[in-house]
């Protein structure tokens, strides 16, 4: 996945994650049926069109009563604090983002402060959230910000999109929950409200498909706002209500027109749903390494990360990679240090 402009409530999320809100609120009342039971195909263009309308501020005003107050949707939090927290939030739960993201934007609060450091330090503080290499990207983010924007995140999707380490999806959220711009913000949560809505099916594909982006398209309200209002809320109700292993039905605005729910809720059909195994995996080892090397003040010689892991084949694998991916530097004597 956020932080919002004065116009413009933000998103919660650039993956699907079981987040637990802290107040969901009582359940709403059940929508008026808005449209037929059976499900809208993803290439019916005008029945998208005009059942996103209908949509629209049913899922807008649920998001305005039960939105969870994320520090990244304050207006205080810029533009910078959004993206941030989109980098943060890619595949890690906001429980886990919150205290990460706080101390960085007080340790960093414009691009310019963490274009300064060394990228090791960004993959220091980047502490335990997983996928490091995103520490790495959002530095490389924030060098090119200072360079050639002035220090300040750009507001053009085409801009965002040139920037290191940022793709469609992030350039599109910082667009829409920064700057209130008309973008379809097509993140785990929003495609699988959208699967269940419309289509009728539990879950959405596994990749992204060009029928989903284009449906993604079809069912943005036309004027900026509303357009960006309505990308935060749908995130939000894929989050908090329409999750995916245990969907709450009843709290949910669009009950009553949900093509799945109104079909009996059938399992799905479509290909295995991958899963996120982490132990005795090479992320595993990965993380262990570089737990020691964010430790350490000095270069650690290899007889210390020896130690992380008894498997010495994958071990060395892990080390390979993390070198690979520029997370890791080596130095001359079988010693290693995060990068400078």
């Amino acid at each position: 996945m956020d932080a919002t402009s004065a116009t413009a409530p933000a998103g919660s999320a650039a993956d699907d994650r079981p987040a637990a809100p802290t107040r969901v609120g009582t359940p709403a009342a059940p929508a008026p049926v808005i449209a037929p039971a059976a499900p809208v195909p993803a290439g019916a263009p005008g029945e998208n069109t005009a059942r996103g309308r209908a949509l629209h501020g049913l899922v807008i005003d649920w998001f305005q009563e039960h939105a969870r107050d994320l520090p990244w949707r304050r207006p205080e939090a810029g533009a910078w604090g959004v993206m941030v927290s989109e980098f943060m939030l890619q595949q890690t739960p906001v429980n886990r983002v919150l205290p990460v993201y706080q101390e960085w934007l007080a340790r960093w609060p414009r691009p310019a402060d963490l274009a300064a450091e060394s990228p090791g330090e960004a993959v220091r503080a980047w502490g335990r959230l997983g996928y490091p290499r995103r520490a790495l990207r959002l530095h490389g983010a924030a060098v090119a910000i200072q360079e050639r924007h002035g220090g300040e995140v750009p507001t053009e999707h085409a801009q965002l999109l040139a920037l290191p380490g940022v793709g469609e999806y992030t350039a599109a959220a910082v667009a829409s929950f920064a700057y209130g711009q008309r973008h379809p913000v097509l993140d785990t949560n929003v495609r699988r409200v959208f699967a269940r809505a419309l289509s009728g099916s539990q879950y959405p594909p596994n990749a992204t498909t060009a029928a989903e982006r284009r449906l993604a398209r079809e069912l943005l309200p036309d004027d900026e706002p509303t357009a960006a209002a309505w990308a935060a809320a749908t995130m939000e109700l894929g989050a908090l209500v329409c999750t995916a292993r245990s969907p709450e039905c009843v709290r949910c605005p669009i009950a009553a027109s949900c093509a799945w729910r109104l079909a009996g809720a059938p399992a799905h059909d479509g290909p295995p749903r991958r899963g996120q195994t982490y132990a005795g995996t090479d992320r595993q080892v990965r993380g262990k390494l570089l737990a020691v090397l964010r430790e350490a003040t000095e270069p650690v010689p290899q007889a210390v990360l020896d130690r992380v892991w008894h498997e010495p084949v994958q071990r060395a694998r892990a080390l390979d990679g993390l070198v690979s991916d520029g997370l890791v530097e080596p130095l001359a004597g079988r010693r290693y240090r995060l990068p400078r």
